[in-house]
């Protein structure tokens, strides 16, 4: 903890029933710049369970008002929000980009995804909410409608700092629940922007609330508050499973969005440079940091060398630096932490006798030695049961793997814990359908990288990469509500 600021340097509040606040503990931690550690991007509260209550006890009470108003009311005030970001969106884009270390193209992006959410669930404040349902009694009418859980808690991850917490903000906000946002101490001075706009918007005091600090007090406080109704989260397997058990002890809802091992194959009958262009999207932008990243690569021996030429001469072309620089592709990892549990893994990988093609270092020039970066990474003659191939890396590593047939390019790509997100490349429709039927995974893309879902689809993993419910979409009322049924006798 940190009680000496650095001047000019901004400190960030949380942001309780309508006010910024200083957290009681009267204790910050600063963000630092991936790009440069030397470089403070703000300083943010580290919070106590005092704060955490303070937050649920005016969600509580503001709640009891908001789901009152209309509909569409309420998505008069999201429109509000979406405008108020759009209008900041370079400013939103950068803090994000110097405090997680993406490309501020990719930032730029992010957050006009966060702007398109909050206008989508706008609209849905204007969709049915039920169904009348026929009655045995020729005298009644039977119907379903929707009501809230209550207050909300959002976990958010710090590889999305503007889209994630705003998927599950905008739906839950809709649908006529408060929200308390726990966002990831790297990223929370994005997140403070963010909420900043919902301030701006005019939104009714404690119907959105902020509170940052260490997961182990905030984010725990969250599955163990007996009056938080529901809590939505991404992120770890290992920390999700605390959260699901948590909060099924006290009976609250839950959604989880935990981790993938995601596969490309590439089919002998593959457009190659489609192939290599997806794969290299799909596993190393953002520096691998996305949960639907590309990781292992499977690919059918008719082609694996063509395709492993092509590959690795375009990775070689890959510019890595501060993603602030105009001609930077990949960006640093997004923490020191982060950075060692890639390396980690990179090593993991030789010590099994997986052959290093390219990468496995830290860059150590032009500018590059201040700050959490390493090298995009391939590896071949991996076999199915390394480490590098079953455990999530969240990383710029992949991993190739030559197989004879489709149908064992199908069986590996599902034998892992994780069911994510999947892809495949071929030009034969009867493998597009095999492929599409055979996966065990929540997304499934053919012809199209593994990373990335349209905000009006549902979202979700199988397996151990979710808790089975969906985000995103209208998919997302099924989370955010409880349907009570209704009989009315004349």
């Amino acid at each position: 903890m940190q009680k000496v600021i650095e001047k000019n340097v901004k400190t960030y509040m949380n942001y309780i029933n309508g006010a910024w606040v200083t957290s009681h503990t009267n204790e910050v931690s600063s963000s630092i710049n991936p790009a440069n550690k030397n470089e403070i991007v703000g300083y943010v509260q580290s919070s106590s369970r005092e704060d955490l209550d303070a937050a649920v006890s005016a969600a509580k009470q503001a709640q009891k008002l908001w789901r009152k108003l209309s509909g569409a009311s309420r998505g008069d005030y999201l429109y509000k929000v979406a405008n108020k970001i759009e209008g900041r969106l370079d400013e939103i884009a950068e803090s994000m980009t110097k405090e997680m270390g993406k490309t501020f193209a990719e930032s730029k992006g992010e957050t006009a995804r966060g702007v398109a959410i909050l206008r989508y669930y706008a609209g849905e404040g204007m969709r049915k909410i039920g169904d009348v349902i026929p009655s045995t009694d020729s005298d009644a009418l039977m119907f379903t409608t929707r009501v809230p859980l209550g207050v909300v808690g959002v976990i958010a991850p710090w590889n999305f700092p503007v889209a994630i917490p705003i998927w599950k903000m905008a739906p839950a906000l809709i649908y006529g629940n408060a929200v308390v946002l726990k966002p990831a101490q790297e990223v929370a001075v994005t997140a403070a922007k963010i909420i900043e706009c919902f301030d701006e918007a005019g939104l009714p005091a404690g119907v959105v609330n902020i509170v940052t600090g260490p997961g182990s007090v905030i984010g725990q406080g969250i599955i163990e508050h007996p009056d938080i109704n529901g809590i939505t989260f991404t992120g770890s397997n290992e920390v999700g499973k605390r959260v699901g058990q948590g909060a099924l002890a006290r009976g609250a809802k839950y959604q989880l969005e935990m981790g993938g091992k995601n596969p490309v194959i590439v089919a002998s009958d593959a457009d190659l440079d489609l192939a290599v262009e997806g794969t290299i999207s799909g596993g190393l932008r953002s520096t691998g940091q996305k949960c639907t990243a590309t990781s292992r690569v499977i690919v059918q021996a008719d082609v694996y060398d063509e395709f492993k030429e092509k590959l690795l001469a375009k990775v070689s072309e890959l510019k890595v630096g501060s993603g602030m620089q105009g001609e930077t592709w990949m960006g640093p990892c997004s923490s020191e932490n982060q950075l060692n549990t890639v390396l980690s893994y990179i090593e993991k990988g030789k010590k099994e006798g997986a052959t290093l093609l390219y990468g496995g270092e830290r860059p150590m020039e032009n500018g590059t030695e201040n700050g959490f970066y390493v090298q995009p990474t391939v590896f071949e003659n991996v076999k199915n049961e390394m480490i590098i191939a079953q455990e999530e890396i969240f990383g710029p590593v992949l991993a190739l793997i030559k197989v004879d047939t489709l149908e064992e390019a199908v069986e590996l790509a599902n034998d892992v814990e994780f069911g994510l997100s999947a892809s495949i490349y071929t030009q034969n429709i009867g493998h597009m359908f095999s492929f599409i039927n055979e996966m065990e995974a929540g997304l499934v893309r053919v012809n199209a990288e593994t990373a990335g879902v349209e905000l009006q689809a549902p979202f979700g993993g199988m397996k151990q990469s979710s808790s089975h419910s969906r985000e995103q979409g209208q998919a997302a009322i099924e989370f955010f509500t409880s349907i009570k049924t209704v009989f009315v006798k004349a």
